[in-house]
């Protein structure tokens, strides 16, 4: 019987949603600046492929799947 793990799942979720918000940041071509300085767009590309590839893995991980 599978353990239920509804943090991990809440926790893909949230990996999900950050990468879809930097996906809609390339479309749109949204300007971020923290203080003086401004966030350059190919930060957003690696954060969709590091949040992406999080959630994935979370989601693998609450399934109990293991494996290629």
């Amino acid at each position: 019987m599978a353990r239920s793990r509804p943090f991990t799942w809440i926790a893909a979720a949230v990996f999900a949603l950050v990468a879809v918000a930097h996906i809609v940041r390339v479309f749109t071509h949204f300007k971020f600046q923290i203080g003086s300085h401004n966030i350059p767009m190919w930060c957003s590309y690696v954060a969709i492929v590091v949040a992406a590839f999080l959630s994935w893995m979370l989601c693998r991980e609450a399934r109990g799947t293991s494996g290629p």
